[in-house]
């Protein structure tokens, strides 16, 4: 019986075997120095703790680790213990190359919230599970705001209600030349949410498009109004953006407002200041939210460690133990398993500390999450920013861009 989950790399060049006649298991993750620090302290405990198992880490940038995993992935020579994204769940598990984690009792879950534990599910078995937590957010300067005389944001603000104030914000007299928020037509995962407000949803429980024609039309003319109308960035603005807080509209001080998930919006204190704020995501309008806890990284283990009891073990070290919480701290998000969450919560400092109490307020309000999205999504994810810059170029009409995406996803999720 299942009951916790694990992170990235691969077997390492002596087969795993370790030396002194130890196990060794090479584990590896995407990450900065100071969660490479915390996690260097933590396994250093779990070694002491396990004298016959030896832990090999590395680390690097998320583009650069995305690459390097999916090339070992594709070599047969996965991590023995490995972090994961949300959106390589699926693809990975349905490859055969993550380690089916339900087979083994070493692993508890039983503080996991159920939703969450559900999107780390593939065909009924569990591939993987969450690390820690986040949720999407509107980040503002709570400053420019303020002076322009637009009313605060609320959890109740609809996306009509925000489209009013993204207007009023870019008219402002004391808005400094800048529109009121980054377009949100490029984004998927906007668009995930403004479905989900209308109970729609990106997928189907069969891994099917779960929106129409008509619905990516209608948000894509609803975008290009909010463009048009100087409301929000324009195509040369949005398009310049590389995945870096810094190279967002807000990020160059050319809006107030940005959409984000709430982990990298600590990146903005240094630009915006001491205004900086997160407001919930808009709700459709029948005030359901479409927002929702998504897991910020999982861990998983390869289906060919030679070592699958000692993975297991290594991962429900990382994620049960109270020791290896406390060193852990929120450096991979807010903690996924309720009991470490609750031990940690009182320790965080600066923007750990912003970003629990903005998560504190949606608990028991949001749906659960979606499941992890099909093999096939990262590429849609692209297609879908790709097709978008045809209408911000005005080279497409939201129409004709909804057609082309729509034909190349329904071939994709058939492969």
């Amino acid at each position: 019986m299942l009951t916790f989950g694990g992170t990235l790399t691969g077997c390492g060049g002596d087969g795993g075997g370790g030396s002194g006649g130890k196990v060794s298991l090479q584990f590896a993750w995407w990450g900065n120095p100071d969660r490479a620090a915390r996690t260097e302290e933590a396994i250093k405990l779990f070694e002491r703790r396990h004298p016959d198992i030896d832990v090999r880490t590395s680390f690097a940038g998320f583009d650069t680790y995305l690459t390097k995993l999916a090339t070992q992935a594709a070599g047969g020579d996965a991590p023995d213990v490995m972090q994961l994204d949300y959106r390589q769940i699926n693809q990975y598990a349905t490859s055969g190359i993550l380690l089916d984690l339900g087979q083994h009792p070493e692993l508890r879950s039983s503080d996991i919230d159920k939703g969450l534990l559900a999107t780390g599910v593939v065909d009924g078995k569990q591939y993987a599970l969450p690390v820690a937590r986040g949720t999407e957010t509107v980040a503002y300067d709570a400053t420019l705001w303020r002076k322009a005389g637009v009313p605060a944001p609320t959890r109740s603000w609809t996306w009509d209600d925000w489209s009013d104030a993204m207007r009023k914000l870019s008219a402002a007299k004391t808005s400094q030349g800048r529109v009121g928020s980054i377009d949100p037509g490029q984004s998927e995962d906007v668009f995930e949410i403004w479905l989900r407000g209308q109970g729609k949803s990106l997928y189907t429980a069969d891994k099917k498009l779960g929106f129409t024609e008509d619905d990516l039309t209608r948000f894509w003319e609803w975008s290009t109004d909010l463009r048009e109308d100087g409301a929000v960035s324009p195509a040369e603005q949005t398009t310049l953006m590389d995945g870096t807080v810094e190279n967002t509209p807000l990020g160059r001080q050319k809006a107030i407002a940005d959409f984000n998930w709430d982990a990298p919006v600590s990146g903005y204190e240094a630009i915006v200041g001491k205004g900086l704020k997160m407001a919930p995501m808009p709700v459709g309008d029948d005030g359901t939210p479409g927002q929702y806890f998504k897991p910020s990284m999982f861990f998983g283990a390869s289906a060919k460690t030679p070592h699958p009891k000692q993975a297991a073990q290594l991962i429900d070290f990382l994620l049960n133990d109270k020791q290896a919480g406390a060193i852990l701290g929120a450096s991979r998000g807010i903690p996924a398993n309720d009991t470490i969450r609750q031990e940690v919560l009182p320790k965080l400092e600066g923007f750990d500390q912003v970003i629990s109490t903005y998560q504190k307020q949606f608990e028991g309000r949001l749906k659960d999450p979606p499941p992890a999205p099909p093999k096939g999504d990262a590429s849609l994810q692209k297609t879908f920013s790709r097709d978008y810059d045809q209408v911000s170029y005005e080279h497409m009409s939201p129409r004709e861009a909804a057609q082309d995406y729509i034909t190349e996803a329904k071939a994709e999720l058939r492969q």
